[in-house]
């Protein structure tokens, strides 16, 4: 039995922003979501965010049906804040306690952290840092065992040499914490109620202390400026890029690559530098990104291509297409197999035909379009009146000549053609030539206006 308590009240002070420092963004997504989807991977179905500064706007992003909040409506210390929770706690649980702005833990390192708790033994997640300075220092006894968790503040110079630090972060049963949690005090540098202080509770009381370390430091950072979030969002982009790598794709500089959400590959994928993938993407076998694209929720198909600097969004593209340079494909894009957007083409709501091809400088929206129809530059289906959208329909072989205007709603036809230049109100049947345009005027003898000297 699991209650997962997530210490997320904190203003953030040094963020320098109006917004609660546990709802800034690693790798799209808040840093505290980041923790309660761990906290669900270890197996959870009551999870409690202790909230404070920013409680509403913490509460409304956060909210789900697992999740449970708790105010804490004085930051006294992290000890305190455990102590908001304890009426909600069941009592014969075993207690997880993470924090808000500490995204990267693995689920790994937790569950391993979590097998150590018993009625005699608590878990303790330490790291062994270079540089400890400003963090608490994990005191030991001659035989090895924990015996106290020292604050920077209330250090002595002897025990500011130890490099082994406290994370915050640990597992207890319920019943303990329930005991130890009143006995806390705040004689201390920071007059705070320090939840360190139960680790020497526990060894007074005979439970001992198992610790556990993670895999890479980066683990158990928290991020308190934006340095530290800065360098968390490229250690997990390095992750991404890792993971996308393993699983089969070329990454021409993997430095330059930032997934926002979750990308699933094929065989043979290339992407090349400064593209975003944001949300649910998935990439077909042989698929090409060219430089400084950005892709989100979208699926892309089997040998697609897509050229430098194009945006797509919420679009599903079939195999074998051809898409960009600059193109953009907003939601609602459907590209059957073999079709071809080309450079400064706008789509959107649209379904593009098989083989079909609207090649450049077009805006395309509220439209379907058949098989293997040609779409002219400067192309516009005008589906807006200001109140309502109206949608195109286009039939297959159909040709439409550059500069048009395509006023919806309107039909063109199986094999029709477009004049270049025509503004089309009326529907045009399979086959027929539409032309709607002024006639041309040739005026002999007409001398341009003079500046006058």
């Amino acid at each position: 039995m699991l209650d997962i308590l997530v210490l997320a009240a904190g203003k953030g002070t040094r963020m320098r922003s109006d917004l609660p420092k546990v709802l800034h963004p690693v790798g799209g997504k808040a840093l505290v979501q980041h923790v309660v989807d761990t906290a669900r991977q270890v197996g959870s179905e009551r999870i409690f965010i202790i909230i404070g500064h920013g409680a509403e706007k913490v509460e409304e992003k956060m909210a789900a049906p697992d999740v449970r909040f708790i105010l804490q409506a004085r930051q006294l210390g992290t000890g305190h804040a455990v102590q908001q929770a304890l009426p909600q706690l069941r009592d014969d649980a075993t207690v997880l306690i993470l924090y808000g702005d500490v995204p990267l833990t693995r689920a790994e390192t937790l569950q391993k952290l979590i097998a150590h708790v018993n009625d005699q033994q608590m878990g303790l997640l330490t790291v062994n840092l270079p540089d400890p300075t400003g963090y608490g220092r994990i005191l030991r006894d001659a035989g090895g065992a924990v015996t106290a968790i020292v604050e920077h503040k209330d250090a002595t110079d002897e025990q500011r040499q130890v490099k082994e630090i406290n994370t915050g972060i640990m597992a207890v049963k319920a019943k303990h914490l329930q005991q130890w949690l009143p006995q806390l005090t705040n004689n201390n540098a920071q007059g705070e109620y320090y939840l360190t202080d139960i680790i020497a509770l526990a060894r007074q009381n005979g439970v001992a202390i198992q610790v556990e370390q993670p895999n890479a430091i980066e683990e158990v950072e928290g991020i308190n400026n934006r340095q530290q979030q800065a360098a968390l969002e490229r250690f997990y982009q390095k992750q991404k890029a890792n993971e996308l790598m393993v699983a089969g794709a070329t990454l021409l500089d993997p430095a330059r690559f930032d997934c926002r959400g979750t990308i699933t590959v094929g065989r043979d994928v290339v992407i090349d530098i400064n593209c975003v993938f944001e949300g649910d993407v998935v990439l077909g076998d042989g698929v090409t990104i060219e430089p400084n694209c950005v892709i989100i929720n979208s699926r892309i198909g089997n040998n697609t291509h897509i050229k430098a600097n194009s945006h797509i969004e919420d679009a599903a593209i079939a195999g074998d297409c051809d898409v960009g340079p600059f193109a953009r494909l907003r939601p609602g894009t459907q590209l059957a197999q073999g079709a071809k957007i080309g450079n400064f083409v706008e789509i959107k709501k649209a379904v593009i035909g098989e083989g079909s091809k609207v090649n450049h400088l077009s805006y395309i929206g509220d439209t379907t379009i058949g098989k293997k129809a040609n779409i002219g530059a400067g192309t516009i289906t005008c589906n807006y009146d200001g109140v309502n959208k109206f949608k195109t329909e286009i039939g297959d072989n159909a040709f439409i000549g550059s500069n048009s205007a395509l006023v919806a709603p309107v039909k063109v036809g199986a094999n029709a053609t477009i004049g270049a230049g025509s503004i089309i109100t009326k529907d045009v049947a399979d086959e027929e030539l539409a032309i709607a345009r002024g006639k041309q005027r040739n005026i002999q003898g007409w001398e341009r206006p003079k500046k006058k000297s």
